[in-house]
Formats: structure tokens, sequence, C-alpha cells
């Protein structure tokens, strides 16, 4: 099955076009390398024919026929140790000095060279008849002059050359296609993990993970990344089920006394009063219910669009001070107050309109669960180049292993479920937090909540679409 797959796989075909490339590079660079070989022996040699032809010439002008017919005697002593080849024609064509039997039926004009097959100079033949290249040239007085070499290793070479060229063209192909199954088998196989994961995932649920090799290798990067995004997809998965979950619990309540309410005013005749009073709790409650889908779909619009176009330099200290502005009097009717620490400048690259939300989101949850009569404190400043802005109460805190939980969509603690709210505020703290690239941390205020928000630097703040320092 595997097998099968490999074969029809993309990256087999894709390894078998790389391999005709490849062997058409290999086949072309022997073609040259037979080319050039060839083209340099054959040259060397045309080299050597056409002087002994001239020093020839040169002994004929000088001393005639007879001179030319001693010279070539005396050069047939050495012919069989340099595989040259000398004959004097006459008009004819019949041998008259020289150590070729007959003239080539191969060359006739003057000047023309030519290749041919005769018996070999050796007394002792070997291989059959020899390769010979000449060249003629026709005399004054009517006789022809053949020079020439024998080229039988040239020969011998270019079958080595072929030889060589098949062998290495079989080898490759055979190397190419055997290390191109194994890659191909490699890959799919990772792909068939990935898909055997898949398929288990629509089978059985989120809980599946694709297995990795320990490799660290792309696919082993490819697993991980995989692997966080199903994680993700659980969260938010588990995420959007808490979220029905409680809008379920939460509107069930101010639903049901609606209802009670309106029922109530059906039945009841006693007085107009008491139908308007009626009238205006209903009322409250759909307001409640209409702020709860209201920071809802602000949430989502923040975490679904980037909307860095308002981004502008703003300045926490003075985001701090009005927020403390607007909610010391409600800190007041508890017995307390809301300071601020800090006053020089402390300049981000934000929306202000989502940071003062998210600030206010923050005091106000400080002021409604913070003790009665006990401080929220709002500080601003710069550390180490860092920006950064905390807000801090005197109230019962949160437990440690809740910190993670409280930044869920209408996830309240127990005690918080008899104060007003829709367990939406710090949720909408976290969105505007990852829009601004801004990292929230909670600790024990001893007692109390101490949260801060951690501001990029302005000049990597500056960089995000959208800045305008």
């Amino acid at each position: 099955m595997l097998l099968t797959k490999t074969l029809r796989s993309t990256t087999f075909r894709l390894a078998l076009i790389s391999i005709a490339v490849f062997g058409a590079m290999v086949i072309a660079l022997f073609g040259y390398v037979y080319w050039a070989t060839t083209n340099f022996v054959l040259s060397r040699s045309d080299s050597a024919i056409d002087a002994e032809r001239a020093m020839l010439r040169n002994v004929y002008d000088s001393g005639g026929r007879d001179a030319l017919t001693v010279a070539i005697e005396q050069r047939e002593a050495v012919a069989r140790l340099q595989g040259s080849i000398y004959l004097l024609a006459d008009e004819s064509f019949a041998p008259v000095a020289g150590n070729l039997k007959e003239w080539p039926p191969a060359l006739k004009g003057d000047g023309e060279w030519a290749e041919f097959k005769s018996e070999r100079l050796n007394a002792k033949p070997r291989g059959g008849p020899a390769l010979f290249r000449a060249r003629a040239e026709n005399l004054p007085d009517g006789f022809h002059l053949l020079v020439g070499r024998d080229v039988s290793d040239l020969g011998g070479f270019a079958g080595e050359i072929y030889a060589a060229l098949a062998l290495a063209v079989l080898l490759i192909f055979v190397l190419a296609a055997v290390a191109s199954i194994s890659v191909t088998r490699r890959t799919v196989g990772r792909i068939e993990s990935i898909n055997a994961t898949s398929r288990a995932i629509m089978k059985s649920g989120l809980g599946t993970r694709i297995p990795l090799r320990g490799t660290e290798d792309e696919w082993d990067h490819l697993a991980q990344n995989l692997n966080s995004m199903l994680e993700r997809i659980e969260v938010l998965m588990a995420e959007v089920k808490q979220v029905s979950d409680n809008v379920a619990h939460d509107l069930r309540t101010p639903l049901t006394r609606m209802r009670a309410r309106l029922e109530k005013a059906s039945i009841d005749k006693s007085g107009r009063d008491h139908e308007q009073s009626l009238i205006n709790e209903t009322i409250a409650d759909l307001d409640d219910v209409l702020r709860m889908f209201s920071s809802l779909t602000r949430i989502s619009q923040i975490e679904t669009t980037n909307k860095t176009s308002a981004f502008r330099t703003v300045d926490l200290a003075e985001i701090a001070t009005q927020v403390a502005e607007l909610f010391d009097a409600a800190a007041e009717n508890k017995g307390g107050r809301v300071e601020v620490i800090g006053d020089r400048s402390v300049p981000v690259t934000a929306d202000r309109d989502l940071l003062f939300d998210a600030v206010a989101n923050l005091v106000d949850n400080a002021v409604k669960h913070g003790r009665a009569g006990g401080r929220v404190i709002v500080a601003a400043d710069t550390v180490d180049g860092e920006s950064f802005i905390a807000v801090a109460d005197e109230g019962p805190g949160i437990p440690a292993g809740e910190f993670e939980h409280v930044f869920k969509r209408f996830y309240r603690l127990e005690q918080s479920r008899r104060t007003p709210g829709n367990g939406l505020g710090l949720s909408l703290v976290a969105a505007v937090a990852r829009l601004h690239g801004a990292l929230i941390t909670l600790s024990d205020n001893a007692p109390g909540l101490k949260v801060v928000l951690h501001f990029p630097s302005i000049r990597q703040s500056a960089g995000q679409p959208g800045s305008n320092p």
C-alpha cells in the first residue's frame, strides 16, 4: 500500500524529473569530454602528418622523385614504432614505394583527408585491421604521395568513453532511483502519519496529536506547529463550550426574573405605580443582558480585526490619572479611594480608546472586589526601557491557581458571583493586550491582587502596522 502511494506521489514524479535532467547533464558532459578529447588527439595527429608531408615534399622539390623514394624507404624503418604510413604511387595509383600495399579508395583528390582500415604494420597483428588517418597530395610529375598515421587507439579510446558513459548513466539512474524511492517513502510516510492523525481527529476528537520522531527536521517542525494549532483549536472549542454554558447560566436568572415580573404584572391589577416599578426592573435586567452582548461583540471585534490604524503615541500616566478620576467617586462610596503613583510621562504606541477601556475595567474590578475602605493603586512607569501600568487593590485577591482562568469569557470566581458583572471585563483586557503586544501578569498584592500590563518599548512598537510615533 505504501509502495503504491510512493510511486503515485508527486515527490516521486519530481524525483524522476530531477533524475532525467541530471542524466541528460551527465550525458552532455561525457559527450563534450569525448568531443574535446577526440578533436585534441586528431588535431595533434593531423599536425604531425602535415609536418611529415611537408618534409617529404621539400625532399621531392630539392632532389626529385628518386630522393623522395630514398627518404620514404629510410622512414619505413621507424614507421612501425611510430605507427606512420607512407606511400608513393604512380599516375594509376600503383604503389612505387612505402609501407602501404595499395592506395586506399577513399583518397582520390589533392589535399584530401580520409580514414580507412588496412592491415596493421606490426608483424603480429592484434585484433584485426587497424584504422588509419591520412592525407594525399598530387606531385607535379603526376605521382601521388600519401602520408598518414595509425589512429586505432583513438577508436579504442572512444569505445572506453562509450562504455564509461553507459556504466555511469546506468549507475546514476540506479542510485537515483533507489534514493528517490527511499526519500519519497520517507516523505509519504510522514504525510501518511499526518493523514492518519487527521482521520483519528475527525473520528474521535481533538485529543490526538501527530507523533514526533525527535529528528528536529522540517517534518518535526511541521508536526509541532500542527500540534500547537490543534491545542489552540481544542482550547477555543473548550472556551466556546464554557461560554455557551456560562451564557445559558447567566442569562437564565435575569430572563426568569423578567418573565416572573411580566406574569405578575399581567395578573396583578392593584395599581399603576406597581406596574411602573416592575417595568423599570425589567428594563434594568434587559440592559444587563444588552451590556453582556455588547461586551461580547466588542471583544470579538478586537480579536478578529487587527485595528492598528488608530495607534498613536499616548501617555500611560495621563490615562491612569483620567481613569482614577473617573472611579474615585465610586471608591469613596465604599469608604476607599483611588490613588495614582508616578508623575512623569510614560509614552507607548497604542489605541488610546481601547487602552483607556482596558485600564478602566481593571480599576472597576479593583473597586468592586476590593475591601471596604481600602485603596486602589494605579501606577505607570518605565523600567529598563519597558513601560507598564499596574492596578492593585486590597481585596481578597485571586488564588494563584485561578490566574490563567480569569481571562476566559464569563469566568467568575464563586465569591464574585454575588457582585454585579458578567465575567467579560478581564476578557476585554486580554483582547486589548494581545492587540498591543502587551504582557499581562497577575500577582498577590498581600493583601489583594496586582495586575500589570507590560508594553514593548516605543522603538519596538513603532514597527507595528499603523503606528505613528
